[in-house]
């Protein structure tokens, strides 16, 4: 147990001297999270406001396909990136491949489910006069798109929250895709899974206490967000 204990005091130490390669892993978490989750929201959003507000042959099918990704592993997710952004992969060409842009493609998929799914499920749960009111009073689609996601405004700030915690916490994508390059593309989980097989605790530990950190400020916002919505 001292081994336990002194990686702890040692993490603390790391954390508090500004050790660099410590927060370079945090560094490159936080921006490649942050544009993965720009990336899902921006796609998402009109997707999921299309499968739970429009009517169309073949609605049930996709709405299945969309929930069955919820639950794709995240190493399948990085097999099919690295497989297309390889240089043998027909987007090999672009240099994506062990890159921040090329991780952020695999989360972006990743969130992508979540926030379809979310999205779809807060427009549906709408009052259904909503859509007849808006068009009662001539509403065109972008009045209508808009005016329908500020009404389910806190159902989708809880997908964001969701998919971003889902994407921050995710290492398959990362260590296959981005290929756990020190001080390039070396994110928190990847660090962490490194660290603690050379035996390195300390580092894991301190990467594992921010890790843990930004989950629990997820989980707050994810609960001050359900306090919101159903008021």
């Amino acid at each position: 147990m001292d081994y336990i204990l002194d990686g702890l005091i040692h993490a603390f130490s790391l954390l508090a001297s500004g050790h660099e390669e410590t927060y370079s892993a945090i560094g490159i978490t936080v921006s490649v999270s942050m544009l993965s989750i720009s990336a899902s929201l921006l796609i998402g959003t009109p997707l999921g406001f299309l499968l739970g507000y429009a009517d169309f042959p073949g609605k049930r099918p996709i709405r299945t396909a969309v929930d069955t990704l919820l639950s794709l592993p995240t190493v399948v997710i990085g097999l099919l990136v690295y497989a297309f952004i390889s240089r043998r992969g027909p987007l090999g060409e672009l240099g994506l491949l062990f890159t921040l842009p090329g991780i952020a493609i695999g989360q972006t998929i990743l969130g992508l489910p979540i926030i379809i799914a979310m999205t779809a499920t807060a427009v549906e749960n709408l009052d259904r006069r909503l859509k007849f009111t808006l068009v009662t009073l001539g509403a065109g689609p972008r009045q209508i798109l808009l005016t329908t996601l500020w009404e389910a405004r806190f159902s989708l700030m809880l997908a964001g929250v969701a998919a971003y915690g889902r994407i921050v916490s995710e290492v398959g994508i990362s260590m296959m895709v981005g290929g756990n390059i020190k001080w390039h593309t070396r994110t928190i989980t990847t660090a962490i899974a490194l660290e603690t097989g050379k035996g390195e605790f300390a580092m894991g530990i301190a990467l594992g206490i921010v890790l843990m950190g930004i989950a629990l400020a997820v989980n707050l916002c994810l609960v001050g967000l359900r306090k919101r919505a159903n008021e």
